[in-house]
């Protein structure tokens, strides 16, 4: 079994990605006001702590009277403590404004990238893997969701705490100002080049746990085949390998990040020493009161503490550019097909729809060389049976995709009661059709859900009344609980010819006039294809149905057979018309019936 490939991860782009997020950032500007008055508070409550340690050094330990120093120290742990509430407080509420900003916007985000996927045609889903438009939903929306609620506030905490301890030094300290430069060059830049080897790393080792991630949900949605080939063990060492892999690579970005923070503590306590030697010296001599040199070391440690951090807020916010431009690739898809601005509006009919296929030719856009439809023209009167048959790949699918406007055509046009197809909503065009699938696609939920899922504002009278009408009645209230029984993922505690019915009483549901059957007895027993096939029968009276079908004998009842080959219409007519022109269906007819 070839190895899952690894989603590619976004290479680090220009933070100007992050410009996308405006829309979803503009509805909370009342929020967004609020979380940066916080920030500034809280910063400003940091850089005074220094100023009020200072006080307490230079006024309090070193008044002459001892009662006046008592009643100095008193008022400056007061203050300090003050301070310290001030901060406390200021930071808790920066932080829940930040992280429900965070938490609104990415649920934004990721409801309006479902939406719009949910809008898009087959063709999208045709060049953009189903794992892919999963794990932008998914991933991308969490780097999105720490740099919005975290990394993005402690980036702009630290910018102003940085700046303003730049200021104080500056303006107190020009001496140790030109210190803190030498401390920049000589410890952040060579951080900064080293910490892209660690990016780097982190990036690998998102890499390895999508492959690890990839592999477990190929094979869980294959255990009927891995356990049919007896491939438990074989599958469990491959995911075993990718894992350690993983663990290998995260173990390389592990010991990189540890040198790193090595390197910059005992860069930045080696200058902070130095500083401070310097500043005693300074103290010794009577060119710096003590109070003077407890701040101005503070304001160091947290001008250095504020480099380091936007280091690494820099780092997050390249990351979450790349996922933002992703997200927003997604939301900048259109599909090609769209309800008309000015859709026609009529009444279905209650007898069957009227349908024409116009000289429709037809390519799918993955495969632009090869005609899957060519030249096709067909009536249909409403209430008729209409068989298509033909061999694989001979565009009896197409015409299905086609009619539900998954694609449009590129030549010809359908009339569906009269009216152009591409002249009606989507809405209203889709609520006219019922189709059952060959594999009927079931939800987890119980089966009442699953076929109320025709019609949402069904009462539960009418689904039951669907049910019995599909023959689907009979086993459901043989369910443990009934109509609420959970059904499991697809469906699996059915048997086939159940799902079927199932997937039949949700088309009967709806009540369509035009109801399409793909193909839906061709993968059961005897016993469900009669079930299935009864409960098909009672499905089409009263409604124009077009049935695929490759055994000839549920066909032979139809009013019109089309028989297709390589995307063309070659014969046209009844069962017994067909057999006696000797044709291609005469031949498909001979081989089935006299086996």
């Amino acid at each position: 079994m070839a190895k899952s490939p690894a989603i590619d991860r976004p290479a680090p782009k220009s933070p100007k990605s992050l410009s996308g997020l405006l829309p979803f950032l503009k509805p909370y500007r009342l929020q967004i006001g609020l979380a940066m008055v916080f920030l500034v508070l809280a910063a400003a409550s940091t850089l005074v702590f220094p100023i009020a340690l200072r006080q307490l050094i230079d006024n309090g330990l070193q008044h002459p009277d001892p009662g006046e120093q008592a009643m100095a120290l008193r008022g400056n742990f007061m203050m300090l403590f003050g301070v310290a509430v001030a901060l406390g407080l200021f930071s808790a509420a920066r932080f829940f404004t930040v992280s429900w900003l965070g938490e609104r916007v990415t649920t934004d985000l990721r409801n309006a990238v479902y939406s719009h996927v949910l809008e898009q045609s087959p063709a999208f889903f045709e060049t953009t893997p189903t794992g892919e438009v999963i794990s932008r939903l998914v991933a991308d929306t969490t780097l999105v969701q720490t740099v919005v609620g975290s990394s993005l506030s402690m980036g702009l905490r630290n910018a102003v705490m940085g700046v303003g301890a730049l200021a104080m030094l500056v303006w107190a300290h020009p001496t140790v100002m030109l210190q803190l430069v030498v401390t920049v060059v000589l410890v952040v830049w060579p951080a900064t080049l080293y910490g892209r080897r660690v990016r780097r790393l982190s990036r690998a080792s998102q890499d390895r746990v999508a492959d690890a991630s990839s592999i477990a949900t190929e094979v869980l949605n294959a255990m009927s085949v891995v356990k049919s080939y007896t491939a438990e063990t074989r599958e469990a060492k491959r995911f075993s390998s990718a894992t350690e892999q993983g663990f290998q690579t995260a173990i390389r970005r592990t010991r990189a990040r540890s040198v790193l923070v090595a390197f910059i503590i005992i860069a930045n306590a080696a200058f902070l020493l130095w500083g401070l030697y310097q500043g005693t010296q300074a103290v010794l001599a009577g060119e710096l009161s003590a109070g003077q040199l407890g701040q101005a070391v503070l304001y160091v440690i947290i001008f250095a503490g504020a480099v380091a951090v936007l280091g690494e807020t820099y780092g997050d916010l390249l990351r979450a550019a790349g996922a933002t431009e992703r997200l927003m690739e997604l939301l900048g898809s259109t599909s090609p097909v769209q309800s008309p601005n000015k859709p026609v509006t009529s009444t279905p009919p209650t007898t069957g729809s009227t349908l024409a296929f116009q000289s429709i030719q037809f390519h799918y856009p993955s495969r632009p060389s090869q005609l899957a439809l060519q030249d096709f023209s067909v009536d249909i009167a409403a209430g008729q049976t209409v068989a298509l048959v033909g061999p694989s790949g001979a565009g009896k699918t197409t015409l299905f995709a086609l009619l539900l406007r998954y694609y449009d055509p590129q030549l010809g046009q359908i009339v569906l009661d009269g009216v152009p197809i591409q002249n009606l909503s989507l809405h209203d065009l889709r609520q006219r059709i019922g189709i059952v699938p060959q594999e009927p696609v079931l939800f987890s939920s119980s089966a009442m859900d699953n076929i109320r899922y025709g019609k949402p504002d069904a009462t539960d009278e009418e689904v039951r009344a669907a049910a019995v009408a599909a023959f689907a009645d009979e086993f459901i209230v043989d369910l443990p609980d009934g109509y609420n029984t959970f059904l499991g993922e697809r469906g699996v505690r059915l048997s086939g010819g159940q799902r079927q019915r199932i997937a039949i009483a949700r088309a009967m549901l709806k009540n369509p006039p035009l109801l399409l059957l793909d193909e839906a007895t061709s993968a059961l027993d005897a016993h469900s294809e009669r079930m299935v096939q009864a409960a098909l029968e009672s499905a089409m009276r009263g409604r124009t149905t077009l049935v695929i079908a490759h055994r000839l004998a549920t066909v032979q009842k139809a009013d019109q057979i089309l028989v297709l080959e390589h995307g063309r219409l070659v014969e046209q007519g009844k069962h017994l018309e067909l057999v006696a022109m000797g044709g291609i269906y005469a031949g498909l007819a001979a081989l089935q019936f006299n086996a």
